[in-house]
């Protein structure tokens, strides 16, 4: 294995390497660098997250960087404002002894006049989000004709939060002699599309195996209700004693939902996402490094920003809608040669996809059977006693304790002691799980429950949170419709990225999705006449067979992705 001392890199760098103690590069790193430090070819690198993306590029940029000149010479695009203000920091860490070297974060949510007065001053690396850059360069207040290095990083999860369109505006944006890398943990087809389009023979490395899911990570899958959803979650978490990890949710309204059920019901737990303020989101993420939090409570996209190694599990609340969005979130357990486990609560009409995240993630998923209050019980009291035997006893520090210790014991025999120790520490669980129901859902009843599809627009006409309105479109997943690109279809069509989307069923002809019902008249009034895909799009509001309309029905246009 190469040191960065072998590595081909200015010493100005080296130096702030050894600051941050890095000595050997990681595997992205080492395959990465030396090709980017040549300069000369576009480039493509597979690698999950985690695994060192950010001085595999940010390393070369700043190499390549001519100090004379002002000019934006490096621009880097990512999805998320956390992950944004990382990569600036990361990069101005690696750039500690390089005098002058200027980095500017530009992301949503923060104050635009700041950062134009930011690109007006001149920064050398310019670090995005994709709707924020693209929102400066309408205003006209960009420059990128020195731009030399265009980097995509995360560039699958871009695409997955329906940012295709903002990527094409600003790559137009640069110029053609720039050399574009890209970096993501999947290859879908929208990557190869860019990758044709902005590059020219890219040089490719793949770090582990193309498109599959980390070997130290343990995949599970609990067949759930809606209904039990919930209380299953509590049963694998307290069957699990030192859990640390991340619970993924689908929307930002379930996400505070789960995170405040756990709150009250007693869990160190906490929310992530977009609904929060930025200070908010950076004491959250805070807190969960520090492990003053066990269980994090995230949307993908807020969870972003968030790099930690030493996750022990990865909860998917529902199983997500395409196997990359699961690699990525497994991904975050499992990491710098640790064992971890991720999990999936699937519903029993979903079952049927498990077999199709096995083949993409190439790896077994097994079914767990939901543990009983029994078997909470024993993995709880055995853990206790395990941390008991293994406790270290500092005998100078309680020594002057014990006399007085053995004379309040003296009464009682070491078999009552035991059975007061841990009925003390034991109790609750005991309490709470002793006439606890069995929530393991049958394989007759998961089939039962999976022929209950809709038929027609009249299945599924009640929203399933109420204050919703629950809307019918006629594309499902025969039109390869999928949840991101369906939430990505409604915030163009009201031109609000804020809108809150509840619910969203993706059926094989059509789909309902669900908003609050103050949005209703803003989401009608949005439509117009239009296609997608060459497709004529009908939307309605879902109704109660046999009803008349609430709204009349309108078209929409939207642009092809």
């Amino acid at each position: 294995m190469l040191n960065f001392k072998e590595l081909e890199i200015i010493p100005e760098i080296r130096e702030s390497l050894e600051d941050l103690g890095f000595e050997n590069p990681m595997p992205v790193q080492e395959q990465a660098i030396p090709i980017l430090l040549n300069g000369d070819k576009d480039f493509i690198g597979l690698a999950q997250t985690g695994t060192g993306k950010t001085a595999a590029f940010g390393i070369p940029i700043l190499q390549h960087i001519d100090l004379q000149s002002n000019k934006t010479q490096a621009l880097v695009l990512s999805p998320t404002r956390e992950l944004c203000i990382q990569i600036a920091r990361d990069i101005e860490s690696f750039a500690k002894h390089m005098k002058g070297v200027k980095v500017l974060p530009v992301y949503g949510g923060s104050s635009i006049e700041t950062q134009i007065r930011g690109l007006k001053r001149g920064a050398h690396v310019v670090v995005a989000t994709p709707g924020r850059m693209l929102d400066l360069i309408r205003r006209k207040q960009t420059n990128f004709s020195s731009v030399k290095i265009a980097v995509l990083d995360e560039a699958d999860e871009m695409l997955n939060m329906g940012f295709r369109d903002e990527l094409d505006g600003i790559l137009a944006e640069t110029p053609d002699t720039k050399r574009t890398w890209l970096f993501s943990a999947t290859m879908p087809r929208e990557i190869k599309d860019i990758s044709s389009r902005y590059m020219h023979d890219p040089q490719e490395i793949t770090i582990g195996t193309r498109n599959t899911a980390s070997k130290n990570i343990t995949h599970m899958y609990f067949v759930v209700s809606n209904s039990s959803r919930y209380q299953i979650l509590k049963r694998i978490v307290d069957y699990y004693p030192g859990v640390y990890g991340i619970v993924f949710c689908r929307t930002r309204r379930s996400t505070q939902e789960v995170a405040d059920n756990l709150i009250q019901d007693g869990y160190n737990a906490d929310a992530l996402h977009g609904d929060l303020s930025q200070a908010q989101r950076d004491y959250v993420m805070q807190k969960f490094r520090r492990k003053n939090l066990n269980i994090l409570v995230a949307t993908d996209v807020a969870a972003r920003g968030l790099d930690v190694n030493d996750l022990t599990h990865v909860i998917n609340y529902e199983l997500p809608d395409e196997p990359e969005i699961y690699i990525h979130r497994s991904g975050r357990t499992g990491r710098a040669m640790k064992s971890g486990i991720s999990i999936s609560l699937v519903g029993p009409k979903r079952r049927h996809a498990i077999s199709r995240f096995e083949k993409k993630a190439g790896t077994r998923f097994e079914r767990g059977k939901v543990p009983t209050g029994n078997d909470v019980c024993e993995k709880q009291l055995f853990d206790l006693i395990d941390r008991v035997e293994k406790a270290e006893v500092n005998e100078e520090l309680i020594e002057k304790y014990l006399p007085d210790i053995y004379k309040k014991f003296e009464g009682l025999e070491r078999d009552e002691l035991i059975k007061h120790f841990v009925s003390l520490e034991f109790n609750r669980f005991l309490n709470y799980y002793k006439d606890a129901r069995d929530l393991e859902i049958k394989d007759s009843a998961s089939f039962s429950a999976a022929k209950g599809k809709a038929k027609g627009r009249g299945g599924s006409f009640a929203p399933t949170r109420k204050g919703d309105a629950r809307f019918f479109i006629n594309i499902g997943k025969t039109d390869k419709l999928t949840v991101p690109k369906l939430i990505g279809i409604l915030k163009e069509v009201t031109r609000n990225r804020n809108i809150p989307i509840g619910k969203i069923d993706i059926l094989k002809n059509f789909s309902f999705f669900e908003v609050k019902q103050e949005h209703t008249d803003l989401l009608l009034r949005s439509f117009k006449k239009a296609f997608y895909k060459g497709r004529k799009l009908n939307v309605e509001l879902s109704k109660k067979p046999g009803t008349k309309p609430a709204k009349k029905v309108r078209t929409v246009k939207v642009r092809k992705s």
